[in-house]
């Protein structure tokens, strides 16, 4: 299985990002798939992943900002970064996990600038 991610990019801070990520290879329908970012210096965490059911699971700190949906039909995930912040600003890595494996993508730099 493999992962792209795109929509990074820099954004002044309060602007918004859409981030993608598109799987591709041996996908099988019943997955769960998200986002977790790694700021400089931080450990990796997550932000938000949703289920192939589209069941949604957020950190408690990126709800209300942040939205993930999904489209089985492309096996694609999005992230909608709404209100941006500087705290914001790291690699956001794509996460899928099916069958007992988890896939990782290899991130978007996603810059938040004051």
């Amino acid at each position: 299985v493999q992962l792209q991610a795109s929509g990074g990019g820099l954004v002044q801070a309060g602007g918004s990002l859409r981030l993608s990520c598109v799987a591709s290879g041996s996908i099988f329908g019943i997955n769960i798939m998200g986002w977790y970012r790694q700021a400089p210096g931080k450990e990796r965490e997550l932000v938000a992943d949703i289920t192939w059911t589209g069941i949604t699971n957020y950190a408690d700190s990126m709800k209300g900002r942040f939205t993930i949906s999904g489209d089985n039909s492309k096996n694609t995930v999005y992230l909608q970064m709404n209100s941006l912040k500087r705290e914001d600003t790291a690699v956001y890595y794509c996460k899928r996990t099916q069958r007992g494996m988890t896939y990782w993508g290899k991130g978007t730099l996603v810059t938040v600038s004051s």
